[in-house]
């Protein structure tokens, strides 16, 4: 955990669709139809009107978000970042603008907390170096050059490596 102009940024070890935060990310397609992957697990604890809603804000241009009901989650909201196309394929500045979009949806709907997940490492065949880079430099950036009710950001990862890999990138980012 670090403290970045009054927010704090955790990571942590677990599942995206348990957090009770304002919002949770889903790692999104421009068209927003929620198919594998962390979508799917949104979906199915959060319920079909997601989904639902969701389609009917797009489609959006890559690297953009939309902000829907959270369902039946513990979040209230879903924002749903664009990081890739319906190739399904991502690449850094696709992850980090999606990373941005979603910073500003929480910013304009006065959100106090959020949860990501490794957006684009599951089809987008995105590393996870290259994920974890794109996205704790973005929200980093963001926090210092915005003002936000943002208390707490969250990385929510899945397994060992995840939670590793983005760990060791906060701390590089901080020891430069």
């Amino acid at each position: 955990m670090i403290a970045v102009a009054g927010s704090t940024i955790e990571i942590i070890r677990g599942d995206i669709t348990d957090q009770d935060v304002d919002a949770v990310v889903n790692a999104a397609n421009n068209h927003l139809w929620m198919g594998a992957g962390v979508a799917g697990a949104i979906k199915q604890k959060g319920g079909d009107a997601i989904e639902t809603e969701a389609v009917t804000l797009g489609p959006i241009n890559i690297g953009d978000a939309v902000i829907t009901s959270g369902g039946t989650l513990s979040a209230r909201h879903v924002i749903h970042a664009a990081g890739m196309g319906q190739d399904l394929r991502t690449d850094h500045d696709k992850v980090a603008a999606a990373t941005a979009s979603s910073l500003e949806r929480a910013k304009e709907n006065n959100l106090t907390s959020i949860a990501f997940p490794a957006i684009g490492t599951g089809v987008g065949g995105l590393s996870l170096e290259a994920c974890a880079r794109a996205m704790i430099d973005t929200v980093v950036d963001y926090l210092v050059a915005n003002k936000t009710l943002l208390e707490r950001v969250r990385f929510v990862l899945f397994d060992e490596e995840g939670h590793e890999t983005f760990q060791q990138q906060l701390r590089t980012k901080f020891s430069r």
